[in-house]
């Protein structure tokens, strides 16, 4: 029942319903957690209890969000089971809610250390020769995710306007290597955006005469489409170097964020930017808590002045 399952995810996958990406994160839960812990069983043998020691034992060992991912691929493939009839209901519903720690406010750049680090990796040789300097300022300008920035496109620019269309991102595809995926992550994924005037000066001088209109703004070193894992390991040899070891690639979403909030933004706005349909995902994982003037000190002056709890 887990391999049919599969194989609908895959066929959901050449419809365009599905994502390569999410189909091999799928894969990955079967082959190591899900099948070697019940792969055996007949469905008959399959319980509740059974389900949640998995679900509790794959979280103590890789944590809250592979447990999420295992119990989804759980229920797919119990749905399908009570489908054909196989069971008469999808046991997964029966599991305890996976607890855990809640996710933390973004930690994003200050504009000074945004202005430091740029000027780090524009001084760091390997930096230079894995073209680092132009793709890091292409995400500080946007906050596009790196499989975003990686698949900019010429064609996809207009440099008189100062815009970017988001259009997709590289992702690889198992058995065939990178490919532009011509969809954002969302619907709200799809969106043009405005360049900041150095982004558009980096912009114009980078494009070469003979510029193809499908030609990658931002190839691998070697030529051929960025390979966001690959990048993603080159910038932690320099973000280490740099002295900056938190900083991960989406920290500059975050910091582009952050910045477009302290400095007054509504936050529907700062979603479109990001390609978010929720304007909650913004709020709680993309912005830090500001100081809200609840007028609650002035009030509660009140308790130390007062005289009618002193000695």
């Amino acid at each position: 029942m887990a391999e049919q399952w599969m194989a609908n995810i895959l066929e959901a996958v050449e419809d365009g319903r599905r994502s390569p990406g999410t189909a091999d994160v799928y894969r990955a839960r079967l082959d190591k957690q899900v099948l070697p812990a019940i792969g055996a069983l007949r469905l008959r043998e399959v319980t509740v209890s059974r389900l949640d020691r998995l679900v509790s034992e794959v979280q103590k060992r890789h944590g809250k969000s592979t447990a999420k991912t295992t119990r989804t691929v759980l229920s797919g493939v119990l749905k399908l089971a009570v489908r054909h009839d196989a069971l008469s209901v999808n046991l997964v519903a029966g599991v305890g809610r996976i607890e855990g720690q809640e996710q933390g406010v973004a930690q994003a750049l200050t504009l000074e250390q945004a202005v430091e680090l740029r000027a780090k990796i524009a001084a760091h040789p390997k930096a230079r020769i894995w073209d680092l300097p132009d793709f890091t300022d292409m995400m500080l300008a946007t906050g596009l995710r790196i499989g975003e920035a990686s698949a900019v496109t010429w064609d996809a620019l207009d440099l008189v306007k100062g815009t970017v269309e988001v259009r997709g991102t590289v992702i690889r595809e198992r058995g065939k290597g990178l490919r532009i995926k011509p969809k954002p992550k969302t619907k709200s994924g799809w969106r043009t955006l405005e360049l900041p005037s150095w982004a558009v000066a980096m912009l114009k001088a980078r494009m070469p005469e003979d510029a193809k209109p499908d030609d990658p703004v931002f190839p691998a070193p070697l030529g051929g489409l960025r390979d966001p894992s690959n990048s993603n390991h080159d910038l932690r040899v320099v973000f280490d170097h740099a002295g900056y070891k938190w900083v991960t690639s989406h920290v500059y979403r975050k910091t582009v964020a952050t910045l477009m909030d302290e400095s007054g933004l509504p936050v529907r706005v700062i979603a479109d930017q990001l390609g978010h349909a929720k304007v909650s995902m913004t709020q709680d994982v993309y912005l830090g808590r500001k100081t809200r003037k609840t007028g609650a000190a002035s009030v509660l002056e009140a308790i130390e002045s007062s005289d009618q709890f002193r000695g």
